[in-house]
């Protein structure tokens, strides 16, 4: 305690330098800090009594969804489920100016004294500067994420990727070897944001080097692993991935595992799902790591997809992980791969069966099919 002075809690609070609100449970603004009214332009005097919902900040997402509506609140659903935030989200409000700023928002409860939930704290920092590298970033990245079949009738490649913030940790390619052949990777790097992000960009500098060097996926990862473990130098795992080669004249897959989840695929002629046992170390742990290595027959019909470990890692309010056979009824659910269903559709499955606005960590799905031109 400093001598002689009896501390305010609101001067503790207008010290802080992050934005910080509290509201009761109804969302209304019952306290309103210094540095939110200096990042967002409204006073104290414009926020009490508010809801952020009451145009007013009317926050949206990185992709421009709605949040102040109960369903994807986070400040709402901290109170409902007696739940902070584990990890910060980047969100877009709107300040008095009209101008949306990009903010890292975390929220949590607030209790009484006999432990029930009456209301909420949410507090943020300004990310305007940060978020002009980031955005450079992102240019970059998009530009790797390849999908070199695109043009090739006998094919269809179909992807989906929300990274967890504006820039992400998956990496995925689908990349031309010859006329007849294709080579495919989906690699999950380890966290996300900015250092994952620029990971990406060393790892598809290699996949250019190595994806026509190599004759069969097995010694590509090899190569790519040995590169990858000199880099990271016993700093720990860089990533886990699966990697493939599709011939489709032979109407062949062979696909190497460096512990990313295990593909499934759609077999068109009997109309059902094969669970590919495929284990591997992750990239990046040694120089002469293990690989699951796995071939099959792909005739026309048949899909094969991949995804990144987000989709595993996702659990039920009663904390039961997905699954593999969850996922497939999902699959059903939704109609894949015979409806052209929408990746989306999949993502929203996904939510309402973890409770999640959005997910944890990089989300990605990269389906590879044979066209069937008889059906």
């Amino acid at each position: 305690m400093f001598e002689g002075e009896k501390l305010d809690p609101q001067n503790i609070l207008d010290s802080v330098s992050e934005g910080l609100y509290v509201t009761g449970k109804d969302r209304k603004i019952i306290y309103w800090n210094k540095a939110a009214e200096k990042i967002t332009g409204w006073t104290r005097e414009d926020a009490l009594g508010k809801g952020c919902f009451d145009d007013f900040l009317c926050h949206v997402d990185k992709d421009g969804r709605q949040l102040c509506g109960e369903e994807f609140c986070p400040l709402h659903r901290a109170m409902q489920t007696g739940k902070g935030s584990t990890v910060p989200v980047m969100v877009f409000a709107n300040s008095k100016s009209g101008k949306r700023v990009p903010m890292r928002v975390s929220v949590a409860p607030v209790y009484n004294q006999q432990g029930e939930v009456v209301g909420g704290v949410e507090t943020f920092h300004d990310l305007t500067q940060e978020l002009r590298d980031i955005q450079t970033v992102k240019q970059i990245q998009d530009q790797i994420l390849l999908n070199e079949a695109s043009d090739d009738p006998r094919l269809i490649v179909t992807t989906h990727y929300a990274p967890c913030e504006v820039i992400g940790g998956d990496y995925y390619s689908v990349s031309k070897l010859s006329k007849d052949r294709y080579a495919f990777i989906l690699a999950d790097i380890v966290g996300h944001g900015v250092p994952s992000a620029l990971y990406t960009m060393y790892l598809n500098s290699l996949w250019q080097e190595r994806r026509r060097l190599d004759a069969n996926p097995l010694a590509l990862m090899q190569s790519m692993n040995k590169r990858l473990t000199r880099l990271i130098q016993g700093g720990g795992t860089f990533a886990a991935a699966i990697c493939g080669f599709l011939d489709l004249k032979k109407g062949t897959l062979r696909m190497v595992s460096a512990g990313g989840p295990a593909p499934v695929i759609y077999r068109a002629a009997t109309a059902t799902y094969e669970k590919v046992s495929l284990q591997g170390m992750p990239l990046g742990c040694i120089e002469q790591a293990e690989f699951g290595d796995f071939s099959t027959e792909m005739n026309p019909g048949d899909h094969v997809v991949l995804f990144s470990d987000a989709l595993y890692e996702i659990a039920d309010s009663r904390g039961k992980m997905l699954g593999v056979d969850r996922l497939l009824s999902i699959f059903q659910e939704c109609g894949w791969p015979q409806a052209n269903v929408d990746f989306k559709e999949i993502e929203k499955h996904l939510l309402l069966f973890s409770n999640l606005i959005r997910f944890k960590d990089d989300f990605t799905l990269l389906d590879i099919g044979m066209v069937d031109r008889k059906s």
